[in-house]
C-alpha cells in the first residue's frame, strides 16, 4: 500500500509562488503514476498535473499549463509541484495521489477515480 504525505502549503499573496512536495512510501515513485489534484470550496476535485514514474512523462490540463510544473526525484521518492504566479482562484486543498503501474506501457489516469492512494492534503491560500 502506497502512503503519501503532502507538505509545502501555506498562505501567499497573488503573484507569489509555492512548492508542494509529496513524500511517497511503501513503493517506488518509478513504479507509479503520481498526480496532484486540488479541491476548492464547493468545487469538484480536479487534476492539476501528473507524472508517470516510469519514464517521467508529465501531463497538465490545458488550464494548468504554464504556471505549474510537476517533477520527481527518484532518489528521495518525492514528487513536487512548483506553482508560480498564483492567483486567488488557486486557493484550494491540494492532494497527492498514486496508482501503481502494472505495465510500463500503462497510461496515467486524468480523473480522481483512477487513483487508489491519497494523501491528507495541504492547504494553499492565495490572497489578493
Amino acid at each position: 500500500q502506497v502512503q503519501l504525505v503532502e507538505s509545502g502549503g501555506g498562505s501567499v499573496q497573488a503573484g507569489g509562488s509555492l512548492r508542494l512536495s509529496c513524500q511517497v512510501s511503501g513503493d517506488s515513485v518509478s513504479r507509479n503514476c503520481i498526480a496532484w489534484f486540488r479541491q476548492g470550496p464547493g468545487e469538484e476535485r480536479g487534476l492539476v498535473a501528473l507524472i508517470k514514474g516510469a519514464g517521467g512523462n508529465s501531463y497538465y490540463p490545458e488550464s494548468m499549463k504554464g504556471r505549474f510544473t510537476i517533477s520527481k526525484d527518484n532518489a528521495k521518492n518525492t514528487v513536487d509541484l512548483q506553482m508560480n504566479n498564483l492567483a486567488p482562484e488557486d486557493t484550494a486543498m491540494y492532494y497527492c495521489a498514486a496508482r501503481t503501474l502494472r505495465r510500463y506501457s500503462d497510461t496515467c489516469a486524468v480523473t480522481r477515480n483512477g487513483y487508489y492512494s491519497w494523501g491528507q492534503g495541504t492547504q494553499v491560500t492565495v490572497s489578493s
